[in-house]
């Protein structure tokens, strides 16, 4: 695993080559004369979006409370299934988060210098809020009636969305700036979606969520600042680091 960036032979960019990159464009005015396709690529895309189902539903209540929960609050014009299906969202994202969490702790082992304030015991911290705020979510969707197992539309986008973020957090060539970056994309979401999903839970009266979820948010946004203090002072420490051209050729990577 790198701990810094370093100068070597990335050879992604034009300019590296400019004689190959010169004959590389020199075929592209060529273009002009080949026969433009019927169906455009915009076209295509329209078709699969007027066309294409919904990514999930919801199912109807299967318990009594869920049911009268939800008859209520369709006679006074709001929809449950909605905030049920934002709950979803979150315990699926805080799970994601909980794993995020679990494979910066695995990194851990294998770095020799930390920023100033980052230890493993507070790594672990917020890591167990994470899966605190998932229990949280899975305990509002049992009280409102719903089925805490079940993947809703949005926790089925939530689970894709994340996947990103755990390929880079455990890619074993990123360094652990990038680490952090991937940690503070994660929170930020998690901040605006939990501030979201109060506003969702206000408007249907849901008072003890409401508590219950300005409480997971003051904590996300302790996070918050938490990773962006240590990514600042990770990035610091990277700019100040000496040596950045590495002598040893085996060490250079290409990209």
């Amino acid at each position: 695993m790198q701990d810094r960036i370093t100068l070597g032979m990335n050879r992604t960019g034009l300019r590296t080559s400019p004689m190959e990159a010169e004959a590389m464009l020199s075929g592209l005015p060529m273009q002009e004369d080949a026969p433009m396709p019927e169906i455009g690529l915009e076209d295509i895309r329209a078709q699969y979006l007027e066309e294409s189902e919904p990514v999930g539903s919801m199912p109807p209540p299967t318990t009594l409370k869920g049911v009268v929960g939800t008859v209520a609050e369709t006679l006074s014009g709001n929809r449950l299934h909605v905030l049920l299906d934002k709950i979803g969202e979150r315990a699926a994202y805080e799970r994601s988060g909980t794993r995020l969490y679990d494979a910066m702790l695995q990194r851990l082992a294998t770095e020799t210098a930390l920023p100033e304030g980052m230890t493993r015991e507070l790594v672990e911290e917020i890591r167990d809020e994470e899966a605190r705020h998932f229990a949280l979510c899975v305990e509002a969707i049992e009280k409102l009636g719903g089925d805490p197992t079940l993947q809703t539309p949005c926790a089925d986008l939530a689970g894709v969305q994340g996947m990103g973020l755990m390929q880079a957090i455990n890619d074993p060539r990123a360094t652990l700036s990038q680490a952090l970056q991937t940690l503070l994309a994660a929170e930020v979401i998690d901040v605006a979606s939990w501030e979201l999903l109060i506003e969702l839970a206000t408007q249907l009266g849901r008072d003890e969520l409401v508590t219950q979820f300005n409480d997971a948010l003051t904590r996300e946004n302790e996070h918050v600042a938490r990773v962006t203090g240590w990514l600042r002072l990770s990035l610091q420490a990277d700019l100040s680091l000496s040596g950045d051209m590495d002598s040893d050729p085996d060490t250079r990577r290409a990209t």
